[in-house]
């Protein structure tokens, strides 16, 4: 029976179908990136780094590139759904270690979704007068339906709250450089100024965790690799794309708001750039609201893809049980796959607050990141040839990857020994 079961979710007629090219792929990358990100987590971010928070996304950007390129050229080797399970199985040969590795990036997808639910609540709340609780959960649930109605479905409707999201960013930045365009250029010194005291730096390196989830996102392409067209050139332009735009655009739409509003108000709003849109403008926020509500509702379905494929990858790979790569003959998803993501998250999200949840998906990030350079560095030194198309990457690479994520890492969880 369970061979059965194996052929007809794997090998059958039912399988995941590769539909996906580079420009949906990247807007997947940016939905999940964006949407975890500037829209649920820039208030937190500010109250921490002050006027500094550019320089924290800065820093949390430069920490993450060397890990993007290792997924890069990882994804390019080894286009499986369930990439971080695959890549450390394939370099160390433990199907314990790949097991667990497989089971973080599970709790990432899960705890970001979790994260991001939390801060679309925080949004819709503007508009409905309901239980911040009851608004949650219509929005897990929801959203779970949507995540099981099918892959290119899924990421298409990603897609379009996608560019939803990403204008509503350009328009927070372009409002706010023609209402304050001397400020914009003149108070940049700002960022960097104010160093010798001994705060500004602990409120920097103590928004960069923060920072750190905003930037997650591109390695969840490694994870849809089974649905992408062409994945070997693909998914590395798809991940560069993404981390290159999102930069710009944080950096871009953190310092208009730190101009717009004062960093001690802004800080502490549940909607914070509807609170910058109105400042600003003078008008109701209810557009800029609905951007953000479109932005986070797109996170969580991109997580929800996440972590349903990455579990259906390892029921694959024999690494969780193989009923788990049972794939639904009409919407081709992993349908039981979906419903266990979708309860995780609905518990988490209705158990914890924002910031904690945020923290605790970057630590674990942070973990998973940490044995995918190692795995690439392994790779590297037993001389594994990757396959002649694929993106290649020099050994300081992961090397630096890996020596980023444990510094990380460590300057988090030293202080709380």
């Amino acid at each position: 029976m369970v061979e059965e079961i194996r052929r007809s979710g794997v090998r059958g007629e039912a399988k995941l179908q590769r539909s996906l090219g580079l420009w949906l792929s990247v807007l997947y990358g940016l939905g999940v990136t964006i949407g975890a990100g500037i829209y649920v987590l820039i208030a937190p971010m500010i109250a921490r780094a002050g006027v500094h928070a550019p320089l924290a996304f800065l820093l949390s950007a430069l920490t993450m590139a060397p890990s993007a390129a290792t997924f890069a050229e990882l994804s390019s080797r080894m286009p499986r759904s369930a990439g971080e399970a695959t890549y450390v199985h394939a370099a160390f040969h433990s199907n314990a270690l790949a097991r667990l590795v497989g089971l973080l990036v599970i709790a990432v997808a899960i705890i970001s979704a979790a994260t991001v639910s939390r801060g679309a609540a925080g949004y819709i709340s503007v508009f409905v007068d309901a239980p911040a609780a009851l608004i949650t959960g219509a929005v897990v649930l929801l959203l779970g339906a949507v995540t099981a109605w099918g892959i290119k479905e899924s990421v298409a409707f990603a897609g379009v709250m996608t560019l939803i999201e990403v204008s509503g960013l350009l328009l927070i930045v372009v409002i706010g450089t023609i209402h304050h365009p001397w400020e914009f250029v003149h108070r940049l010194p700002e960022t960097w100024s104010g160093f010798g005291e001994a705060g500004a730096w602990a409120g920097v390196f103590g928004a960069v965790l923060l920072a750190f989830f905003a930037f997650t996102g591109f390695e969840g392409l490694a994870n849809i690799a089974e649905e992408v067209k062409h994945p070997a050139r693909t998914l590395p332009a798809a991940i560069f794309l993404a981390l290159g735009i999102v930069t710009l655009l944080y950096m871009l739409v953190v310092w208009v708001a730190l101009i717009a509003v004062p960093h001690s108000e802004l800080g502490y709003s549940p909607a914070p750039l509807s609170l910058v849109y109105e400042r600003v403008t003078g008008a109701s926020p209810a557009a800029i609201t609905a951007i953000a509500i479109a932005a986070t509702v797109n996170g969580i379905v991109v997580f929800m893809v996440m972590g349903s494929r990455v579990i259906y990858g390892m029921a694959t790979q024999d690494l969780l049980p193989v009923w788990l790569a049972k794939v639904n003959r009409r919407t081709h998803t992993p349908i039981a796959a979906t419903a266990i993501v979708v309860a995780a998250v609905l518990i988490l999200a209705l158990a914890f607050p924002i910031e904690d949840l945020a923290e605790a998906s970057s630590r674990v990030t942070l973990v998973v990141f940490a044995f995918v350079n190692a795995a690439l560095i392994k790779l590297k030194m037993d001389a594994v040839p990757p396959p002649a198309d694929s993106f290649t990457v020099s050994m300081w690479v992961p090397v630096a990857g890996l020596a980023a994520s444990l510094v990380l890492l460590a300057s988090e969880l030293l202080p709380r020994l």
